[in-house]
């Protein structure tokens, strides 16, 4: 059997086993009914049902986007029979407790079995997808009857979730949302609003859809301190849980985008008068915790869905590469460098340098984006279940670190590694023959959605290395630090002391633009200093993956250590690059007023 050309196995079980180590997890409480067995046999059903019921309508549904018919969406059937397929096969509620339905995997494997599903169709994969994190979002904040009424359903397949963030009138601002929640004699709350960019806010492929929607109650604090969260169901629930009255959320319409088209992107209206459930006006709404509480309640949905992003961004970049290499490897076109003869044979596309060069980016690109959300599902793992509570808090706060990475570097580099693929093609790449260009499309949505890459930025600078005194930052330059002092006498001890010489100058820059005493200054900036982060961040993982390949042999191990010098020597020097220019206190952009643009 020819390889996936979805994802690749062989990296993901080097990943999991060669570097991460999974199994040991098995000798904690959580995963002890677990094994290296059950790990592989939860990756091979996900690779089956990714390959044979996701793959096959990844196109069709790109070219049959939904449509707004009479006030329903109507979409391909192909994503309802995949979805039922993947309901049956328990793979949605994997990580979750027993208590609940799940199988207790371990986050890392969770994350690595669900990157098939992104990679095989993205828009597919989004339904369940923002349903995990609804769920575990209640899991963590909801009272227990919410949780019995609206997470056991979602963990079952038979309902999805959404968030319901943004407006159009505010857009990533949320301060400045208007969606009011107010509160009635019986507990409940009737929210009345609009809602734009809504992924998955309508459909016919569940019984009912539970929205997480952020508003605010009348005489709330200003800003984002008055913000509450609230699950809005499309159905009302009725006691004995079946699906009851239709709740006043109306669908207005559908956004119509460029990639990413098998997922329903809505605009939904709250409280129109459409529907009014025991005849008075607005959605009715449950609160969720306390009130004004919303936005830090979101964000640990929102915090989830930025590493899922990431990992999406990776995996269509590394499904682009995969098509790429393969496609180098059988198309012939042209003659070696130092062949004169026109009458000797073409060579394959692979056989070109520059060729090589474009594979060997996407390669460290796609490679080093999945160690780095496999590393990040690690720490959730040692978050949750690290013996000691020091080690519990250190995972903690390294994944806050690097959170804002985790989402932001894939989001940018794994459509760079799209792009190559379509250049790798050539001509053909450019056509809609070949999926390449689909990839790319699909891909461009990852740096916009949950946090802008600016947004990253701005948290990384803006507060992730600075809270608790740098104590992010630092916990991040020691566990980098533990792993190039592992490298000294390898082969790698060059590539450690080029690490090493990045982190010491991110530390030393990130004191002197916080040293300006500036704001506006400090952060002007701030993307180049997550690009700059985030590059050091990859390097570092491509010396652990290097480090984990050992004396190994194999053309894959191989593959592995030249993928990591490729990093080493193209990419890693673009950090002092970006450093330098932090360094300088630029003020161009600052000091550019509007009418120059």
């Amino acid at each position: 059997m020819s390889p996936s050309l979805i994802l690749s196995r062989r990296d993901l079980d080097f990943l999991l086993h060669e570097w991460l180590e999974v199994e040991t997890l098995t000798k904690r409480a959580r995963y002890a009914e677990h094994s290296r067995e059950t790990f592989d046999a939860v990756m091979d059903l996900a690779q089956q049902i990714a390959t044979e019921h996701f793959a096959p309508h990844n196109r069709t549904a790109d070219e049959n986007e939904p449509r707004f018919v009479d006030g329903r969406v109507e979409m391909i059937p192909e994503v309802a029979q995949a979805l039922a397929v993947f309901r049956e096969s328990g793979i949605m509620s994997g990580t979750f407790d027993e208590e609940y339905g799940g199988m207790q995997l371990p986050q890392t494997v969770g994350q690595a079995a669900f990157a098939w599903f992104k990679a095989a169709n993205v828009g597919t994969s989004s339904y369940p997808f923002l349903t995990m994190g609804n769920a575990r979002l209640l899991l963590a904040h909801g009272s227990q009857e919410q949780k019995d009424t609206y997470v056991r359903p979602m963990l079952e397949g038979r309902w999805f979730g959404t968030m319901a963030l943004s407006e159009p009138q505010a857009g990533s601002s949320l301060a400045d949302i208007t969606t009011r929640a107010e509160p009635q004699d019986d507990g409940t709350y009737r929210l009345t609003g609009n809602k734009m960019w809504i992924s998955a806010g309508d459909h016919e492929l569940t019984e009912n859809i539970v929205h997480l929607v952020l508003a605010k109650i009348p005489g709330g604090p200003p800003g984002v301190k008055g913000i509450s969260l609230f699950v809005v169901p499309k159905f009302l629930v009725t006691e004995d849980g079946s699906v009851g009255e239709r709740n006043d959320v109306v669908l207005a319409g559908l956004n119509h985008k460029m990639g990413y088209r098998g997922t329903t992107n809505t605009l939904l209206n709250f409280g129109e008068g459409v529907h009014t459930p025991g005849g008075r006006a607005g959605a009715v709404g449950y609160l969720v915790g306390e009130p004004h509480r919303g936005l830090p309640y979101m964000f640990h949905m929102m915090n989830e869905a930025r590493i899922g992003v990431g990992m999406g961004a990776t995996v269509l970049g590394y499904t682009g590469y995969l098509h790429a290499l393969e496609y180098a490897r059988t198309r012939t076109q042209g003659r070696s460098a130092s062949s004169k003869d026109p009458s000797s044979p073409q060579v394959r596309l692979v056989d070109h340098a520059d060729v090589r060069r474009m594979l060997l980016a996407a390669k460290s690109y796609a490679q080093g984006g999945l160690a780095l959300g496999l590393y990040c599902a690690r720490l959730v793992d040692e978050e949750r279940t690290a013996e000691s509570a020091e080690e519990r808090e250190r995972a903690h706060l390294l994944l806050d670190t690097l959170t804002p990475i985790a989402k932001a570097w894939p989001s940018q580099w794994g459509p760079v590694a799209d792009d190559l693929a379509i250049q790798v093609h050539g001509g053909a790449g450019y056509t809609r023959d070949y999926p390449v260009e689909q990839f790319y499309r699909d891909n461009r949505l990852n740096p916009i959605h949950e946090g802008t890459n600016g947004i990253q930025a701005l948290d990384l600078l803006g507060r992730k290395v600075t809270v608790h005194g740098g104590a992010g930052l630092a916990l991040l330059a020691a566990t980098i630090g533990a792993t190039t002092a592992r490298a000294s006498g390898t082969p790698f001890a060059d590539l450690a002391a080029d690490v090493d010489a990045a982190v010491g100058r991110l530390v030393q820059v990130t004191a002197t633009l916080w040293g300006t005493g500036d704001p506006a200054v400090a952060l002007a900036n701030a993307s180049s200093y997550l690009e700059a982060a985030g590059h050091t961040v990859v390097a570092w993982l491509w010396l652990e993956q290097a480090l984990a390949t050992r004396d190994e042999t194999s053309d894959f191990h191989e593959g592995k250590r030249a993928a990591a010098r490729y990093f080493q020597r193209w990419e890693l020097p673009k950090v002092h690059t970006w450093l330098d220019l932090l360094e300088s206190l630029d003020r161009t952009v600052l000091d550019t007023p509007d009418a120059w643009l």
